[in-house]
């Protein structure tokens, strides 16, 4: 959601200054970074008539997110649509749905001279999140809460959301990409590169399978998250329960195929993306049946017999597209994905790759799990 940022004492009161913005006539108390994510700079504010955290405020990344108005409007939109969905059919548990603050002029947003672009969000109490999967259970309910995200968006028409990241998660773009990529760039052979070199080569059809199944009108535009990751997942801190999806900067028009793929290479992968011991990634296919278990008990009301064709592939796409995104930036020099030493991003690389070969092993399984769930 945010990431780990470093203030002094001029940059802290220029924050709760900000913070003030949103505040209304309360009297900020506290405000410290808060999260773990890459992108935006996040911090949780406290107020002084408050006993809990009251709010999040965030810098947006505007590099990253060029129209922040058009992300503030998406995200608007989703809010809106939830909370009136589930104030007509209520959910059976607590769900919550971050809520867009407003500054004291009734803005969603407020910009500094210098460009800067803030905004506000309603803090989800008594909850956290984690960036590995520790029980059975909590995999149920990270499926459980992509589903539910799904299921109260399935009746958003997707036309009523921008698309705030043109291209992204457009597998054939990114293939593209590479190979403009791999005509251009001098990069150094290896044993590790030829090996990812002939792994693309050898599925140049693979990034197409859903974009060709999109136009063939199997698949549909819904709304998607886009970045449906375990640690943008809530658990109620009593329960145990997911509570909310979280990092709604991402959400647009797509296919809900895309997450739920995502959502199963994330979750299917013990060993984690940043492993030193490619060779030994596997997809475990218990986590992937406990995860489609919790999906598909909020998701089938909508699903279609398509959808359900394509979750196999969809979780073969997804990973490839990863894959081939780390390892292109490793070739164009790491100009996207940040990395820790040379080599970063085709190890990166690597562990999806090696992830695609473990999940086509087990195609049959996969199917098998599916057809049983469902």
């Amino acid at each position: 959601m945010g990431q780990n940022y470093q203030f002094d004492e001029f940059d802290r009161l220029k924050i709760i200054e900000i913070a003030h913005k949103f505040s209304a006539q309360k009297q900020v108390a506290d405000i410290q970074p808060f999260g773990s994510g890459n992108i935006n700079d996040t911090f949780l504010v406290s107020l002084q008539e408050a006993e809990t955290y009251s709010f999040i405020l965030q810098r947006i990344n505007t590099k990253v997110f060029r129209e922040p108005k058009l992300v503030m409007q998406n995200m608007r939109t989703y809010a809106n649509h939830v909370r009136d969905r589930i104030q007509d059919s209520p959910l059976d548990r607590r769900w919550d749905v971050p809520q867009v603050l407003q500054t004291q002029q009734g803005e969603d947003y407020w910009q500094t001279e210098s460009g800067e672009f803030w905004r506000s969000l309603s803090f989800i109490a008594d909850s956290q999140s984690f960036d590995v999967m520790e029980s059975i259970e909590q995999v149920r309910e990270f499926g459980y809460a992509l589903g539910t995200f799904h299921l109260l968006t399935s009746d958003l028409a997707p036309e009523r959301l921008a698309d705030t990241l043109e291209g992204f998660h457009i597998t054939p773009r990114y293939f593209r990409q590479h190979e403009e990529v791999l005509a251009s760039s001098n990069f150094k052979r290896s044993p590790e590169v030829d090996y990812c070199l002939k792994f693309v080569s050898d599925r140049k059809g693979l990034a197409h399978i859903l974009e060709n199944a999109k136009v063939a009108g199997k698949l549909p535009l819904r709304t998607m998250h886009g970045d449906p990751k375990v640690n943008n997942i809530l658990f109620d801190r009593q329960t145990k329960l997911s509570v909310s999806v979280i990092d709604l900067d991402t959400v647009k028009s797509g296919l809900v195929h895309y997450d739920i793929g995502d959502c199963l290479r994330s979750g299917c992968n013990p060993a984690g993306e940043e492993t030193n011991q490619w060779e030994d990634v596997q997809f475990d296919t218990e986590l992937c049946q406990g995860i489609l278990q919790g999906y598909f008990s909020m998701a089938r009301s909508f699903l279609t017999e398509y959808d359900y064709a394509y979750i196999y592939d969809a979780v073969r796409v997804i990973t490839f597209e990863l894959g081939l995104r780390f390892f292109t930036d490793y070739l164009a020099g790491s100009i996207y994905f940040n990395v820790k030493y040379p080599e970063h991003n085709l190890l990166r690389s690597l562990v999806q790759f090696r992830l695609v070969e473990s999940i086509e092993s087990q195609q049959t399984v996969i199917n098998k799990i599916i057809k049983d769930i469902r």
